[in-house]
């Protein structure tokens, strides 16, 4: 005789089974190495019933792909190649340029490179949602049930600390009482015509 199933057990089958709908919000993130995190939760490698022939993969919705981060010089010497499939149709974007003609493709070029190259990429990503900004549509945040951590912490501008933390903040040194920065003197150049 079998055990009898407690509503638990079918309330964990349907969790598996379920397709959950991620946020991620990608401020001030790297786009490879949060490329890495996406893929493997499209592709549903977090579950424990994953195949790499099944098709259980999560919706991921990206928000702030205009204010990604790139390290050192990678926004002036990252290329991005595209090939029309005619004769002289190659064409080489750097990456700040195509994060200036769509604040998008840059992080779907990253995850379409790391999801794998079998007949489910374009299911896979179909299930990724990006946008410049946090304005979502209404219907698209409404099946959201939960978060991606970022990857990176979010480093925090002069203005959002308070006056407080900004006085007790340690001092190298302190100006003397009789210090005073003089303006830049503007030179007036005559012409004599």
């Amino acid at each position: 005789m079998f055990p009898p199933k407690s509503a638990t057990n079918r309330v964990l089958q349907w969790a598996t089974f379920a397709r959950t709908w991620w946020i991620y919000d990608a401020q001030h993130q790297c786009p490879f190495k949060s490329a890495i995190m996406l893929s493997y939760v499209l592709q549903g490698r977090h579950k424990p019933i994953y195949h790499p022939l099944s098709d259980i993969g999560d919706h991921v919705v990206v928000i702030n792909t205009n204010h990604i981060a790139m390290k050192d010089e990678m926004w002036r010497k990252w290329k991005y190649h595209h090939h029309t499939g005619y004769p002289k149709g190659k064409s080489i974007t750097s990456a700040w340029r195509l994060h200036e003609l769509d604040p998008t493709k840059i992080m779907y070029k990253c995850v379409y490179s790391n999801v794998p190259g079998n007949l489910l990429r374009h299911t896979l990503m179909r299930r990724l949602h990006l946008y410049a900004e946090t304005d979502v549509p209404e219907e698209i945040l409404n099946n959201v049930t939960d978060q991606l951590r970022q990857l990176h912490p979010v480093p925090k501008r002069l203005d959002e600390y308070s006056k407080e933390e900004i006085d007790n903040f340690p001092k190298l040194f302190d100006w003397p009482s009789d210090y005073v920065l003089e303006p830049i003197k503007k030179v007036k150049v005559e012409t004599s015509s």
